[in-house]
C-alpha cells in the first residue's frame, strides 16, 4: 500500500489546479499518511495476512490431518449408538488418570464423540480430547483440544502464529498494530483511488492491462484494493474487538450500551455464577460433583426437551454447579441456545436463548465468528483466504510502486516520499476537526495513537536534520 501516482502524469500542483475542492487540499496529507503507514506497517500486515490465510484453510486441513480421530468407520453400527455414559466409561478406561470435564456428542453418522479430560501432560490451556466411536466404544485417538471452539493442534498452532507469533502478550502488540492500521491504510487508499481522474468508469474496477510500468502496477494495486476494502475494514474492526488494549475499550463501551454477552447460570445455589465453569474450555480444576446425579443421558434428555439440539457441548457437574448444555453450531443461522440442568432431579435450572442476547452482543458474536471463518462455513473460509491473498498482492504492488518511483539518477535507491508540509494546505477548520478525530481515535485505539505519534516524532526529527544540512550546505 504505497504511494499513489498522479493521474495522467500530472504533478500534485497541477492536480490541485484542476479543482479547488477540499479534497484537493486534503489529498497530499492523505497521500503522505498512506505512504508512510503502508511502508512501515505493511510488514506486520503481510505476516497477519499470510498467517490468517493459513488459519482460514486449517478448518478443512484438520478434517484430513485428523481424519482418524474425527471419523467413525461406516458399518460400525451394531445395536445403535451407545449411551453417553457408556462412551464416557470407554474414555475413562482408556485414560484412567484423567478427570472427565465435558463431552461433545457425535454430530451425525460417521463422526466421533469427543470426551474432554483434565489429564497429566496436557498442554496448558487445553483439555485432553479422547475420541470415541459412539457405536462401538472404540477409542479412535487422543489429541489436545483448545478452547470452546475445540481447535486441534494444527489449527491452534496457526492461531497462535496469527495472534501473537508465539511471543505471548508481547506478540499481541504486532497483531493489534496490524488491525489498528489496516482500516486507516485501506480507507486512505480507497479515497485516493476514488479521487483520481480516469478515462472511464471501468478503470475504477478493472486493472488497466494496457498501462506500462508504475501506472500498470498502480492499476492492479488500486482495483484489487477497491474490491477488497470492505472486507479488510471488517477484518480490522472485528480483530480489534479481542485485541489487548483497544479490545478493552470496545468491551467497556459495549457494556455501557447494554451489549454485554449474557451467560446461563449453572449454579445450584441460585447465584448468577457458574455459566462457564471449569472444564468447558479446559485447563481448570474440576472438583467432582458430590450428591445425587441423574446422569448425563437424563440431563441430555431434559436439554432436548427444552429445545437444545444439534451440535452441542455438555459440561459435567462440578462442586456447586449442574450440567451445562450448550448448542455450539455457529454457522448462520446460528444455534447457540443453552440450558443448565440440576443433577439431583434432572430439571432445568436456567436457560438462555440466543434470540434473547442484546443486539450488540449478537453483532459482536457474528463479527468474531466471521473473522474466525465459522459463521458461513466453507464459504466464509474461502472468502477469508481470498481477502488475505488480495491483501498480500496489494502490499506487493505497493512496495513495487515504491521501488519503481525511485529516481533513475542520483543516490536514492528507493522511491521518494511525499513532500513534507502537506498539512499546511488543509483549511484550519478542517485541520482542527481532523486533529480532534485523531485524538479521540488515538485514545480509543491506543497502539494506533502511540505509533502515529512515533511516526510524527521521527518525521519532525528527519525534517530538522534536513534543514540543518541544507543550511550548512548553503554556508
Amino acid at each position: 500500500m504505497a504511494i499513489d501516482a498522479p493521474a495522467h502524469g500530472r504533478t500534485e500542483t497541477e492536480q490541485e489546479a484542476v479543482t479547488g475542492s477540499l479534497w484537493s487540499k486534503l489529498r497530499p496529507l492523505v497521500l503522505r499518511i498512506h505512504f508512510y503507514a503502508g511502508l512501515l506497517i505493511a510488514p506486520l500486515l503481510l505476516i497477519a495476512a499470510v498467517s490468517g490465510m493459513l488459519y482460514a484453510l486449517s478448518f478443512q486441513a484438520e478434517k484430513l490431518v485428523y481424519r482418524q480421530e474425527l471419523t467413525a468407520p461406516a458399518g460400525d453400527r451394531y445395536e445403535g449408538p451407545l449411551s453417553l455414559a457408556d462412551q464416557i466409561a470407554a474414555a475413562r478406561n482408556a485414560r484412567p488418570d484423567g478427570t472427565v470435564t465435558a463431552v461433545w456428542p457425535a454430530t451425525g453418522e460417521g463422526t466421533t464423540t469427543r470426551v474432554l479430560m483434565d489429564a497429566p501432560g496436557t498442554p496448558e490451556g487445553s483439555s485432553l480430547a479422547v475420541f470415541v466411536n459412539p457405536n462401538t466404544g472404540e477409542i479412535r485417538g487422543e489429541l489436545p483440544s483448545y478452547g470452546s471452539s475445540g481447535a486441534l493442534p494444527l489449527r491452534t498452532w496457526l492461531d497462535e502464529l496469527h495472534r501473537d507469533l508465539f511471543l505471548g502478550d508481547l506478540g499481541r502488540n504486532y497483531s493489534e498494530l496490524a488491525a489498528s492500521w489496516l482500516w486507516v491504510v485501506a480507507l486512505g487508499g480507497l479515497a485516493l483511488w476514488l479521487g483520481r481522474r480516469r478515462a472511464s468508469r471501468r478503470a475504477l474496477f478493472v486493472p488497466d492491462r494496457g498501462a506500462k510500468g508504475r501506472r500498470r502496477t498502480l492499476s492492479w494495486h488500486g482495483a484489487v484494493g477497491l474490491w477488497a476494502v470492505a472486507g479488510l475494514v471488517v477484518l480490522s474492526a472485528t480483530g480489534l474487538t479481542w485485541s489487548r488494549y483497544a479490545g478493552e475499550n470496545i468491551g467497556a463501551v459495549q457494556d455501557q450500551l447494554g451489549g454485554a454477552t449474557p451467560s446461563v447460570s449453572a449454579s445450584l445455589d441460585g447465584s448468577s455464577g457458574g455459566g462457564d465453569h471449569a472444564g468447558h474450555g479446559g485447563g481448570g480444576d474440576h472438583a467432582a460433583h458430590q450428591g445425587p446425579d441423574v446422569g448425563i443421558d437424563r440431563a441430555l434428555q431434559t436439554a432436548r426437551a427444552a429445545g437444545i439440539d444439534g451440535k452441542m457441548s455438555i459440561t459435567l457437574p462440578s462442586e456447586g454447579t449442574g450440567y451445562l448444555i450448550k448448542e455450539t453450531d455457529a454457522t448462520f443461522p446460528v444455534h447457540l441456545d443453552s440450558v443448565a440442568v440440576n443433577p439431583a432431579d434432572g430439571k432445568v435450572l436456567d436457560e438462555l436463548r440466543f434470540s434473547d442476547h442484546p443486539l450488540l452482543a449478537k453483532l459482536t458474536r457474528f463479527g468474531i465468528d466471521a473473522h474466525m471463518g465459522v459463521l458461513f462455513g466453507l464459504v466464509n473460509q474461502l472468502v477469508l483466504a481470498a481477502l488475505a491473498l488480495a491483501l498480500i498482492l496489494v502490499i506487493f504492488w505497493g512496495y513495487r510502486m515504491w521501488w519503481q518511483r525511485r529516481p533513475t539518477k542520483g543516490r536514492s535507491p528507493v522511491g521518494r516520499p511525499v513532500p513534507r508540509g502537506a498539512w499546511r494546505k488543509v483549511p484550519p477548520l478542517a485541520l482542527l476537526v481532523l486533529a480532534a478525530a485523531v485524538v479521540v481515535i488515538g485514545w480509543f485505539v491506543p497502539l494506533l495513537g502511540i505509533s502515529l505519534l512515533a511516526f510524527l516524532a521521527v518525521d519532525v526529527a528527519l525534517g530538522a536534520v534536513t534543514r540543518i544540512r541544507a543550511r550548512r550546505a548553503a554556508v
